[in-house]
């Protein structure tokens, strides 16, 4: 793929990964949770670039697929046909590298990504409340991994400029369980879906 530098503009033919199955090449895993697959350094300027490109992140092993398809692109009906019968199978469409890195996160410690995104509704509407600002309500919270011995979930989100962090505790997400088991028909339908705040917006007003 050729890339363009954001700072200086030079061109350079940089390494995309269309396909990621990490049962192939485990270390490709690593590199997708830590965001660095989707890096790339100007041999001209030295500055890091992000790339944005379709991709197919797949983890035989997680029963995980999440397809990366920036804009309002679809999943090709012939694929998404074939895969939504897979037994035990998350599908997910996801539009940003982020929402990739995060989803793999959240799988690869164990969580649900429903159960995580009801966490974050909650933790929205505490934080508004808490500082006393409505916009909060709206921000981007991003799953960052668990923490402590009571496995708290960490969230990062942008306020005023810079990245700060909010810890949850794990009795968040073991309530979210609740409600998500008196209320079933919040699961996402077969094929790939997109989980996310809009998503989960059908169902907490």
């Amino acid at each position: 793929m050729n890339a363009t530098c954001t700072r200086c503009g030079e061109s350079h033919e940089v390494l995309t990964f269309p396909s990621i199955n990490v049962a192939q090449d485990p270390d490709l895993k690593a590199r997708v949770r830590d965001g660095s697959l989707f890096v790339w350094e100007c041999p001209y300027c030295g500055a890091r670039n992000l790339l944005k490109y379709q991709t197919l992140y797949h983890d035989p092993a997680e029963k995980l697929m999440v397809w990366l398809l920036p804009g309002d692109q679809q999943p090709p009906r012939a694929v998404a046909d074939a895969v939504k019968e897979l037994d035990g199978y998350s599908l997910r469409l996801v539009r940003e590298v982020g929402d990739l890195v995060e989803k793999v996160n959240i799988h690869a410690c164990g969580l649900d990504d429903v159960l995580v995104e009801m966490c974050k509704y909650v933790t929205r509407m505490e934080l508004a409340d808490q500082q006393r600002r409505a916009e909060l309500q709206d921000v981007p919270l991003k799953f960052f991994k668990m923490d402590g011995p009571d496995n708290d979930l960490v969230f990062s989100f942008p306020q005023d400029g810079e990245m700060k962090v909010v810890n949850v505790g794990f009795r968040v997400y073991e309530d979210a369980r609740g409600i998500l088991g008196r209320n079933p028909s919040m699961r996402p339908s077969s094929g790939f879906a997109e989980v996310d705040a809009a998503w989960l917006g059908r169902f907490f007003r």
